[in-house]
């Protein structure tokens, strides 16, 4: 079986042609030019697959995307205005209408979550929660080897949680999210608030290697945000594994050091007993592979219900 995998960012669209197994075959990019709407967009779309399908046999295609996704209608439902015309747009039933092959649609996080399930840091896990760090904190739970999606499909918006009453304001509107105070943009917003310099995370980390007091003085109050909003989510959750993603996850073992030492002083002994934070390990292919898993677990149930 080979499925095109497309994972749609704000920035890049990520594709590739994965198997069965797991291999992805080959991959590549191409620029995502939000501004220029979802019309645009599929046409991008559109290119990928016709490229991909004139060299090989495909069985599907999998989809993973930014925005509120309805992974169960293939609709987008909601999000930001990032790709003019996105909210709304069925895909899959576009998708399937025009290459009369299987299609799924999920949000990003969703798949990067089951990317991680079926091919890296919580493989062979059935039970456990993923965060991703980046412009803003995205969240995904994994429940029984399933997402847990909630009545609207749009559950597992851990950035929008309130840690901060009446605090900054938030990209969606409200004010004290948990993004606005622990994703990456709130630290590099934190760099520049407090020092007067706009850097990129790389940039930040070398000066923390090189203990620049300024620097880990930040750091240490980024932290204390983010493991303020991770303990309320174990103390939810109780789970075994929790996955951290996004840019932030090439910081390795030295990162996860600080954040679990920071949770020590916030979560009960009994929760902590049982858990494992881990690095998500497949970067930027989590997403195709989510959306390739996904798309296999589609056609076992369209050959089931044929059988």
């Amino acid at each position: 079986m080979n499925i095109i995998a497309i994972d749609i960012g704000g920035t890049e669209i990520k594709y590739g042609l994965v198997n069965e197994g797991g291999e992805i075959l080959f991959s590549s990019s191409l620029l995502t030019e939000a501004s220029k709407g979802v019309e645009q967009l599929l046409e991008k779309i559109y290119k990928i697959v016709d490229e991909i399908k004139l060299k090989t046999h495909i069985d599907g295609i999998g989809v993973s995307a930014t925005g509120q996704i309805d992974g169960k209608k293939g609709k987008v439902v909601g999000g930001t205005n990032l790709i003019p015309g996105w909210i709304g747009t069925e895909l899959v039933k576009i998708l399937e209408e025009k290459y009369k092959i299987p299609a799924i649609l999920e949000n990003d996080v969703n798949c990067a979550s089951l990317g991680e399930m079926w091919m890296g840091a919580a493989k062979n896990k059935k039970n456990f929660i993923c965060l991703t760090i980046g412009t803003g904190i995205g969240g995904g739970v994994v429940l029984n080897g399933e997402l847990l999606t909630g009545e609207g499909s749009v559950a597992a918006e851990f950035g929008h949680l309130q840690i901060v009453k009446n605090g900054k304001e938030c990209g969606c509107g409200n004010r004290g999210c948990y993004q606005a105070y622990a994703s990456t943009t709130a630290l590099l917003n934190l760099v520049e608030e407090k020092i007067g310099k706009r850097i990129n995370g790389k940039e930040f980390f070398e000066e923390i290697h090189k203990n620049s007091t300024p620097y880990i003085e930040i750091l240490n109050e980024w932290v204390d945000y983010f493991t303020d909003g991770l303990s309320s989510l174990i103390y939810i959750f109780n789970p075994s594994l929790v996955v951290i993603g996004g840019g932030i996850s090439k910081q390795g073992d030295f990162l996860m050091e600080i954040f679990k030492k920071s949770l020590e002083k916030k979560v009960m002994k009994n929760y902590l007993d049982i858990l494992t934070l881990k690095m998500a390990e497949r970067g930027n292919d989590a997403g195709i592979l989510g959306a390739s898993y996904l798309l296999i677990e589609k056609n076992k149930k369209i050959n089931q219900k044929t059988c």
